[in-house]
């Protein structure tokens, strides 16, 4: 029997690169990447809680409770079992490195990141490039102005406020050695050296990425349920795009300051910075 394939994780903050990332590195004929967020870690977490709590937590001992939860990644990707690694995208990976600590323990997650300002500015693109404003990132009684689409998104319900927490949470707690933090500015402006480092740092088997030719890979369905056309899309290019900010200035004065990945801390926390 072939033993079971290396599995790493991708995490972080919204519209900071991790589906430019995965589809990268998704190029290694030894690689399978989920792409986009999957279904994995919802169903650990689901399976976990029984195991917690209730009538059937007397049933799982320590041995058989790990095997069943490796076991729904491995059954996940069993279709891909002949690719070596398997990187799997979801935000929860922040919050549960307990758990990848005991069940995936030579696991390292890639948590993108960005600054706050431009991931706020990408989502409110998002979100107003549609003129009835139908993106369900924001709940309908908060989207009529920018501001209450902000402040949601903001909030600890938010699709950044939720991530944001969970990845401060991480960077301070106990496993924060299993970080490497990626600055999307960083990703765009250089790429190659990203992914080498990613090579050295996860043992990946050496391959000659193409940078002028990225694939998006088919999330329409997945956009449309979020009614967010355009969510995952990637330009085919590599490259930093310069922009002008539609944020008012209260509100970016309200978020500047906000990576706190750039300090002397990360290296006393032992989180790989590539930044």
């Amino acid at each position: 029997m072939s033993s079971s394939p290396d599995v790493h994780f991708i995490s972080g903050l919204p519209r900071s690169g991790s589906t430019l990332l995965s589809a990268l590195l998704s190029q290694n004929p030894a690689l399978v990447t989920s792409g986009r967020t999957s279904p994995v870690a919802p169903m650990i977490l689901r399976v976990s809680s029984l195991m917690a709590e209730g009538e059937y937590a007397c049933d799982f001992d320590a041995i058989r409770r790990d095997r069943v939860l490796r076991q729904i990644l491995d059954s996940y990707y069993a279709p891909d079992a002949d690719r070596r690694i398997i990187i799997d995208t979801h935000r929860d990976w922040c919050a549960r490195l307990g758990l990848i600590d005991t069940i995936f323990p030579k696991a390292r997650v890639i948590c993108c990141v960005r600054d706050p300002i431009w991931i706020m500015d990408s989502l409110e693109r998002l979100i107003v490039r549609d003129p009835i404003l139908s993106s369900h990132l924001v709940p309908i009684g908060r989207r009529a102005t920018q501001h209450d689409r902000l402040d949601h998104l903001l909030s600890p319900d938010g699709v950044f406020g939720y991530a944001w927490r969970v990845l401060i949470e991480a960077f301070h707690g106990p496993f924060a050695n299993r970080l490497i933090l990626i600055d999307y500015d960083y990703l765009a402006r250089y790429p190659k050296a990203v992914l080498s480092a990613l090579t050295r740092e996860l043992g990946l088997p050496a391959h000659d990425y193409d940078l002028d030719h990225v694939e998006s890979l088919d999330h329409g369905a997945f956009d449309q349920t979020l009614a967010t056309p355009g969510l995952h899309r990637l330009r085919p290019k590599v490259e930093f795009e310069a922009r002008r900010c539609i944020l008012p200035p209260s509100v970016q004065e309200r978020l500047a300051g906000g990576m706190f990945w750039r300090t002397p801390q990360a290296a006393e926390n032992g989180v790989r910075i590539l930044a």
